[in-house]
C-alpha cells in the first residue's frame, strides 16, 4: 500500500474552513434563484447574515468568504467586466451537490455496477465464465486453460488433438452507449398558482447531467428548453435558467430533440421530458400560433403528429408529468400511445428519483 504525504498547512485547519462549505450551499441554492447572478446572491446572503448570522461573531465573515470564493475557483472577476461571474468548477460543484441530494433519497442497490446489458458481445471486460463455441464468437476471446483442458479429457496427453467442440470463449458483458435530449418546460405555468416547478426541473436535470458525465462519459446528453420556441442550451447554463411569460410549443421541442438525435451515431436514443401542462402553441409558417384555452385540437395533433415521427425514428419519448391534473393526463396519454413510450406522473418530490432510475434502467437494453 502506498501513502502519499503532502506539507502541513495550519490554515486548511481553521475553524472557519468547515463553515465556508456551509455557506457555499446557501450560496448555490441563492445563486440559481437570481439566474446566475453573482452579486445579487451575495447581497441576499449579506442580508441573511445580517439577520440570522450565518458568519458567527466574525465581522469580516461575508468578506472572508468572498475571498475564499475566488480562491478557491469558484467566482471571478473577469478582466474588463466590473462584475463577479461563476466559474465551470462553481456550476459542477452545483451539479454534483444535486446529484448527491437524490442519491441520498435512493435504496443504495439500485445504481450499483455499471450500464451493462445481459447480451453477448465485444467489450473491453471479459466476464470470469466462458461458454462452448459456436459459430459467429469472435476466437480472441478464447479461454485457452479450459479448451486444452477439454482437449485432454476428449484425446489424452499421447494422441493429443484439438476438435471445434473442445473450444471455450469468454462471454463479454456488451457496454451499450446511449444519446439523450432532456426537455425542460419553462413556460409561465412552470411557477403558476404559488408553486415552484422549475427549481425541482432544474436540479434534475442538473443530477442527470453530472450523473451521465461522470459514469458514463460516452453517453450522449443534450439539454433543450421549450416555451413559444424552443432552443438549445449549454451545461454551464443550466443552473441558471428560468421561467419566462411563454406558452408551450411541445411540437418545436420534440422537433429539435429529432434533429439533434438524428445526429448522433449510437443506436439507443430518447428523449426525457419535463412538462407540467398541455401543449398551447405551434409554429405556423414564421408565426406562432397560440391558444391557452383547453386542449387546441390543432395544436395536439401537430405535437402528436411529431411525436410519432419520433417513434418511426426509434426514439423513445418518457414524459414526466410534475402535476396530477386528471384533465392533462389525458394528452400524456395520447403522446405516450403516439410514440409507445412511457409517462410518469411523478409530483415533485420524488422526480429526481423516477428520472435517474428509469435511465440507468433504460441504459440495459436497446431502446426500440
Amino acid at each position: 500500500m502506498d501513502y502519499k504525504f503532502n506539507e502541513w498547512k495550519e490554515d486548511q485547519f481553521k475553524k472557519g474552513s468547515s463553515s465556508f462549505d456551509d455557506l457555499l450551499k446557501i450560496f448555490n441554492q441563492l445563486l440559481m434563484h437570481t439566474k446566475g447572478d453573482v452579486g445579487e446572491a451575495l447581497a441576499w446572503m449579506t442580508e441573511l447574515d445580517k439577520e440570522h448570522g450565518l458568519t458567527g461573531d466574525n465581522q469580516d465573515g461575508m468578506g472572508d468568504f468572498i475571498e475564499w470564493l475566488k480562491k478557491e475557483g469558484y467566482i471571478e472577476d473577469p478582466a474588463q467586466k466590473d462584475a463577479l461571474e461563476a466559474t465551470g468548477k462553481l456550476t459542477k460543484k452545483i451539479r454534483q451537490d444535486a446529484l448527491d441530494e437524490i442519491f441520498t433519497s435512493l435504496k443504495k442497490d439500485q445504481f450499483m455496477g455499471e450500464h451493462k446489458s445481459p447480451f453477448m458481445g465485444k467489450s473491453q471486460e471479459n466476464l470470469s465464465e466462458s461458454k462452448k463455441w459456436s459459430f459467429g464468437d469472435n476466437l480472441q476471446y478464447m479461454n485457452h486453460t479450459s479448451t486444452l483442458h477439454n482437449a485432454m479429457l476428449r484425446s489424452g496427453l499421447d494422441d493429443f488433438n484439438l476438435h471445434e467442440d473442445d473450444i471455450e470463449v469468454y462471454g463479454n458483458e456488451h457496454q451499450l452507449s446511449c444519446s439523450t435530449v432532456l426537455m425542460i418546460d419553462i413556460s409561465h405555468s412552470m411557477i403558476l398558482y404559488g408553486e415552484d416547478r422549475i427549481t425541482p426541473a432544474k436540479s434534475v436535470a442538473m443530477a442527470l447531467a453530472e450523473l451521465i458525465s461522470t459514469r458514463y462519459p460516452k453517453d450522449d446528453l443534450n439539454l433543450i428548453l421549450f416555451g413559444d420556441e424552443a432552443w438549445e442550451i449549454s451545461l454551464q447554463e443550466l443552473p441558471f435558467i428560468g421561467v419566462g411569460p411563454y406558452h408551450t410549443n411541445t411540437k418545436a421541442g420534440l422537433k429539435l430533440a429529432r434533429n439533434i438525435l438524428r445526429r448522433k451515431k449510437s443506436n439507443n436514443k430518447q428523449i426525457f421530458m419535463i412538462t407540467d401542462g398541455k401543449p398551447s402553441a405551434i409554429h405556423e409558417g414564421v408565426k406562432v400560433y397560440k391558444n391557452s384555452f383547453g386542449l387546441d385540437r390543432k395544436i395536439v395533433n401537430k405535437t402528436l403528429d411529431e411525436a410519432m415521427i419520433c417513434r418511426k425514428e426509434k426514439i423513445l419519448i418518457t414524459t414526466f408529468m410534475v402535476t396530477s391534473d386528471p384533465y392533462l393526463k389525458g394528452f400524456v396519454q395520447e403522446l405516450t400511445e403516439a410514440n409507445q413510450g412511457r409517462a410518469y406522473y411523478s409530483g415533485l418530490k420524488n422526480l429526481g428519483e423516477y428520472i435517474l432510475v428509469d435511465y440507468v434502467r433504460n441504459r440495459r437494453k436497446t431502446v426500440r
